[in-house]
């Protein structure tokens, strides 16, 4: 598999162990499935389940399916081009490495998968 996918379940897992947040065990478990198995998200899956200014986690890939009316704050394993110019011009994108820096106990993160 990919190895900066390993590197980055591998420094989920230690985050989880390290602060005792079991948060970001889970975002490691489901970015370990199988390729054919992970976790595919249109934006109106995010549209429906989220409220104006939450912070989403993908533990996958963000598709661009559907239109996002809110502001929303959204990281992701990969999104695609077109996901990614349809947030942008409602919310914010991370990598899953940035959220971690900015919210390490992983507080009001909901996981979308």
């Amino acid at each position: 598999t990919n190895p900066y996918l390993k590197q980055l379940i591998e420094n989920l897992r230690k985050k989880s162990l390290e602060l005792n947040v079991p948060f970001w065990k889970t975002v490691a478990e489901k970015l370990s499935k199988s390729t054919r198995r992970r976790v595919e998200v249109n934006l109106s899956k995010i549209e429906r389940n989220t409220n104006s200014g939450d912070v989403v986690i993908v533990p996958g890939v963000v598709l661009a399916a559907g239109q996002l009316n809110k502001p929303v704050t959204v990281a992701a394993w990969r999104f695609s081009s077109a996901a990614v110019t349809k947030i942008k011009d409602k919310g914010k994108i991370l990598t899953i490495e940035e959220l971690v820096q900015e919210n390490p106990r992983g507080s009001n993160v909901k996981i979308i998968s």
